[in-house]
């Protein structure tokens, strides 16, 4: 199945051909040996891609409900979470928060810069906080979180690490095994979605408990959910040929398949293109006057918010751009207007973005702006290397 489009926002990502074809697969049984090893084997990938010795779920849903299933399980009602946000899917934390009866505070970044440590690490010796969430990317500014200077504040602090990795998973090391600084300090909990850098079509929730999240969930009585409850779930990941709730049989397959060629490319591999791709976009616009949002210390391998030239106008830019085939994303929030964001992750290829940096210097031109579209192409190669 031809991609007919560029899709370059945010996510969803492109999705390439062995993927679709996955999807088209037929559908099973949910009991059916052959489905149940093959979610089998996609657990188990996935337990290899956060290097965890915890659990994996993955369920049908989007990375808000994988959101609400990390914190409903770690943070009871009347108890306090912190939420560091550096955007607006940060900001998300705090209404999800309250509408189970968390007792909710944040520390929130000036958008397209990250967040003061010491801001947090007051915060926490103010009172003592069962949870802290950060958001790994966020979708709203492009900016990446410090986790080497916040997994220490917070787990220091006594409380748990939940990461918010929907926008950076398999782009970022997202290693639930990795020591900050001391033994244990971990990440306790990451969250996300299929859509994004992994590259796989919406419609997976996918949320992985460390060992210390899991006995934080053991010592709860109950929580505010069903749906969400991972005791109902850890039953069948543990063993995918028994039933909870009917698992998206042909949204399986399709992950599958998208483990397989991430994990195939190879992680560090990955991680690496993925970061010179968002570096050399990024340099390549500029050439344009376009500049990002976040500087290049704080800027996401994931996603980068693009600033206007004065005068550009953001939905003649965007509909041009889209009537020559290639999709971006308008900017939220107080950006509105003001910016464009662009995803440039998962399963593309350079060949793609030196695609879109020209189809970027013929729509500015067509509104009347000077781009030199043989410099932005040349940058974008010496970036990235090719």
């Amino acid at each position: 199945m031809p991609n007919k489009e560029m899709l370059l926002i945010p996510g969803p990502t492109p999705v390439v051909d062995e993927i679709y074809e996955a999807l088209a697969g037929e559908t099973r049984a949910h009991t059916d040996p052959r489905f149940v090893a093959s979610f089998r084997n996609s657990l188990d990938m996935t337990k290899k891609m956060f290097n965890t010795d915890g659990e994996v779920f993955i369920f049908a849903g989007s990375g808000t409900l994988a959101m609400e299933m990390a914190i409903v399980n770690t943070v009871a009602p009347g108890e306090k979470l912190l939420v560091v946000s550096h955007g607006y899917f940060g900001d998300r934390f705090i209404a999800l928060a309250q509408a189970f009866g968390i007792e909710v505070e944040a520390v929130q970044a000036h958008w397209g810069t990250h967040i003061d440590p010491a801001l947090v690490e007051a915060k926490l010796n103010e009172k003592p906080f069962k949870a802290v969430t950060v958001t790994h990317v966020d979708t709203s500014t492009g900016v990446i979180a410090d986790l080497e200077k916040l997994v220490p504040i917070v787990k220091k602090s006594g409380a748990l690490f939940i990461l918010d990795g929907v926008c950076a998973t398999a782009a970022v090391e997202e290693d639930m095994s990795k020591e900050y600084g001391n033994s244990n300090y971990k990440i306790d909990v990451v969250l996300t979605g299929s859509q994004k850098a992994i590259g796989v079509p919406p419609g997976l929730g996918i949320v992985a408990f460390g060992p210390q999240a899991l006995a934080a969930r053991d010592k709860m009585e109950k929580v505010p959910a069903y749906y969400c409850d991972i005791k109902n779930w850890l039953p069948i990941m543990q063993n995918p040929g028994k039933y909870f709730a009917t698992p998206p049989v042909n949204m399986l397959y399709a992950y599958e398949k998208g483990m397989e060629i991430l994990l195939a490319e190879g992680l560090e591999n990955r991680y690496k293109r993925n970061f010179l791709l968002g570096k050399a976009v990024r340099s390549a616009l500029a050439v344009y006057g376009m500049k990002a949002l976040a500087d290049e210390e704080t800027a996401a391998p994931t996603l980068s918010c693009i600033l206007y030239p004065e005068g550009v106008d953001d939905i003649t830019f965007r509909k041009l751009l889209a009537d020559k085939g290639m999709i971006v994303a308008g900017a939220l929030g107080s950006l509105a207007g003001k910016a464009f964001r662009i995803g440039h992750m998962g399963n593309v290829t350079g060949e793609m973005f030196v695609k879109a940096i020209t189809l970027v210097g013929e729509t500015l031109k067509e509104m009347g702006f000077e781009a030199d579209i043989d410099g932005a192409v040349a940058q974008f190669k010496k970036v990235y290397g090719e």
